[in-house]
């Protein structure tokens, strides 16, 4: 279902102007969804772990990388694993003849080209993913993250913009590569709401960039692979998803600060540090490998 973003009704709360000013852009199609989670918040760890779950769904949708980010992971680690274990082995004397020596040397070639096919898009990812923890470990609280896919940051095809409304500060250590039973289900609640919206539909488009901003603070020490985007915005033609992930402890701020306001008072929905919100670029940039086109029946 096709729907509008930004057009608020009266009455409205200091959360109703953040969520409609802290989008990048306008698009000309846009899908917006809500996630409410029965939790106090999300600590960093755990935004971590849902932001490398939609970064590889957002890949692996379009058609940028051959498997899942897991698999793919998995995969690349194995047949550095198996070139290593080529070069050190060393043939049986009954296993030198010509044949097998041959036999070894196309096995040890096919397996360094799969490397070198995959080594440049792994590290790219792997660069990209610390640099996200050394983020989030600078930044005091996690506004959202925002996911750009195509030739260019401000011309994009399709935007994923993920917002973390919570009601508790966030704490967790992002580098924590133990995923929590929360982190688990708001990636699949998150990946669920995507392909509903209809993400990831499509022709393959071909090899494409992946582009990845965070929300913070514009007095931020300018963090490590970071540069800020101040009033940042895309094309208007980009197809944009976003989604806000709401937990139990903000929703009943939220419902609080409308019935003080009703009757006459007021109440502060977040504790935002000083200085306003902007958009920062990570420096490493993901480009998909090209893949064949699923032919035409």
């Amino acid at each position: 279902m096709q729907e509008s973003i930004g057009e608020g009704g009266g009455g409205e709360t200091r959360e109703d102007h953040m969520e409609e000013s802290i989008g990048g852009g306008g698009g000309t199609m846009r899908f917006s969804d809500e996630i409410a989670l029965p939790v106090e918040g999300l600590n960093k760890s755990e935004i971590y772990h849902v932001a490398k779950e939609v970064i590889g769904f957002v890949l692996y949708m379009h058609q940028q990388i051959p498997a899942v980010l897991q698999h793919l992971e998995k995969d690349f680690d194995n047949l550095r694993e198996e070139y290593k274990d080529l070069e050190e082995s060393v043939l049986p004397p009954e296993e030198s003849k010509a044949c097998s020596l041959r036999m070894r040397k196309l096995k040890i070639r096919e397996v360094k080209q799969g490397i070198k096919r995959l080594a440049k898009l792994m590290n790219t990812i792997s660069s990209l993913l610390s640099s996200l923890q050394l983020m989030l470990d600078e930044i005091p609280v996690v506004h959202g993250l925002m996911l750009l896919l195509g030739g260019s940051l401000i011309r994009p095809q399709f935007v994923y913009e993920i917002f973390f409304l919570r009601g508790k500060a966030d704490s967790g250590n992002p580098r924590d590569s133990n995923k929590s039973k929360v982190a688990e289900s708001v990636s699949k609640k998150v990946v669920r709401s995507l392909i509903t919206k209809g993400a990831g539909g499509g022709s393959y488009a071909g090899p494409m960039k992946l582009f990845l901003l965070v929300k913070g603070p514009d007095n931020l020490k300018l963090p490590l692979h970071f540069l800020p985007k101040r009033e940042f915005k895309y094309h208007k033609k980009a197809v944009s998803f976003r989604l806000q992930i709401r937990c139990s402890a903000q929703k009943r701020a939220r419902d609080n600060s409308r019935f003080s306001a009703q009757e006459g008072g007021s109440t502060e929905l977040y504790n935002t540090t000083s200085g306003d919100l902007i958009w920062f670029q990570c420096k490493h940039i993901v480009k998909g490998l090209a893949t064949k086109a699923p032919s035409a029946e």
